[in-house]
């Protein structure tokens, strides 16, 4: 069918165009709006500027088809063939293109937004500038895609594949990328604010300079991975693997990496303020310094004396343990929580609640603390609540006192640290000793 037939026919009302022969047919600028052209072959067709909005182009051969300009607004392209097709500056807002085929497509400064992408293959696909706001791209093949500085705020790219892909200054911010394929993918300077990429593959993946703030990282594998300058205060790295991974003068403020494994990254420079440094793996990592100021200044600097990370982080948290030959009864269980009540309501700290082993004839009390400088203050706590605690609490003063003689005789700035952590505690003890307790547990 020629041009001239599909216009005429278009214009005394006829839709139905579905499976014709229409290879390389001109139809530039032309209004088939709400067209039926489902399992047609247009390929090598000129259609550019076309309005093809609302119509059906489900199974349609659009193969190396010109394509620029049309508006395609809520079209239906399900298992459409658009390999090669150029696409450049269409429309494409609200469109249904699920598993359709868009190799190598053009796809610069296309406005895809809210489009449905599902399963699609866009491999080697050009979509440089390209607005996806809200587009649903889960299980979409996006490998080795050109994605720079295109819009995807708040897509789903959950299990999408966008290996060797790039990404770079690409606006990704509250994007879904769970269990998403990235490897090798470039990442450099986007944002992903808020993003989630738990269980993502990030194996070797750019994330230098990346904007990682708030951003679910739980369970990710980033082995490998340059995140040289990148942010991500307040992310959660739970479970993370992060091993080789060169953390530069990364922010990582107030993130969560519990249970996240470091070993042999590099780990010069990173902002850790409020970040816990129990909990995770760093076999073989290596760090000169540390920032732990508040706003990332550098006014207060954490110097290594040796090679080893593990002279500042830890594996293992530190934990206070009491342990009671007896099993407690109901009242004793009560007043011990009465008692830690009081002393965190009048004092203003306490390690969080304790977790209670109870046997048949021994109770133990375990506090997982998230400082070291916690330790001697919420063991005297710890033990408060029993009637025999002053010998105990008397140790650990002893204690206390003996530490800048044996381990500080040579560091006049530790001596001084140190002497104002024990003013201190002195005075959180004496505010602790100032609690009237409402009863004492015996240990029997």
């Amino acid at each position: 069918m020629k041009a001239e037939d599909v216009l005429k026919q278009y214009a005394a009302g006829s839709r139905e165009f579905s499976a014709l022969d229409l290879r390389e047919i001109n139809l530039g600028g032309a209004n088939l709006s709400g067209a039926d052209l489902s399992g047609a072959d247009l390929s090598v067709a000129n259609l550019a500027g076309a309005n093809l909005s609302h119509a059906d182009l489900s199974q349609t051969n659009l193969s190396v088809t010109k394509l620029n300009g049309a508006n395609l607004s809520n079209a239906k392209l399900n298992g459409a063939k658009l390999s090669a097709a150029n696409l450049t500056m269409a429309d494409l807002r609200e469109a249904k293109l699920v598993q359709a085929e868009l190799i190598k497509a053009e796809l610069t400064r296309s406005d895809l937004s809210g489009a449905d992408l599902r399963g699609a293959n866009l491999s080697n696909a050009d979509l440089r500038d390209a607005k996806l706001r809200y587009a649903n791209l889960s299980q979409t093949n996006l490998s080795r895609a050109d994605l720079r500085h295109a819009i995807l705020t708040e897509a789903n790219l959950e299990q999408a594949n966008l290996t060797s892909s790039d990404l770079s200054s690409t606006d990704l911010t509250g994007v879904d990328l769970n269990h998403a394929e990235l490897r090798q993918t470039n990442l450099s300077r986007a944002n992903l604010q808020g993003a989630n990429l738990s269980g993502a593959n990030l194996r070797w993946a750019d994330l230098s300079g990346a904007n990682l703030r708030w951003a679910d990282l739980s369970g990710a594998k980033l082995s490998g991975a340059n995140l040289t300058g990148a942010d991500l205060s307040h992310a959660t790295l739970l479970n993370a693997t992060l091993v080789h991974v060169d953390l530069t003068r990364a922010n990582l403020a107030n993130a969560d990496w519990s249970g996240a494994d470091l070993s042999g990254s590099t780990m010069t420079g990173i902002k850790l303020h409020g970040v816990s440094p129990f909990g995770i793996k760093t076999t073989g990592a290596t760090c000169r310094w540390l920032d732990l100021s508040q706003n990332g200044d550098q006014s207060q600097i954490y110097t290594f004396a040796t090679e080893s990370c593990q002279e500042y982080f830890n594996e293992m948290p530190p934990i206070v343990e009491v342990v009671i030959d007896a099993r407690l009864d109901t009242d004793a269980n009560c007043a011990l929580a009465v008692t830690y009540q009081q002393v965190a309501r009048q004092c203003g700290f306490l390690a969080p609640p304790p977790e209670i082993e109870a046997h048949l004839r021994r109770t133990t009390l375990t506090f997982r603390l998230e400082r070291d400088e916690q330790l001697l203050i919420a063991a005297y706590v710890a033990i408060f609540p029993f009637e025999d605690n002053k010998m105990t609490q008397q140790t650990l003063m002893d204690l206390l006192h003996q530490i800048p003689t044996q381990k500080l005789s040579q560091d006049a700035g530790k001596i001084q640290q140190f002497q104002q952590l024990v003013t201190v505690l002195s005075q959180q003890v004496q505010q602790v000793n100032a609690v009237k307790l409402l009863q004492s547990i015996p240990i029997a």
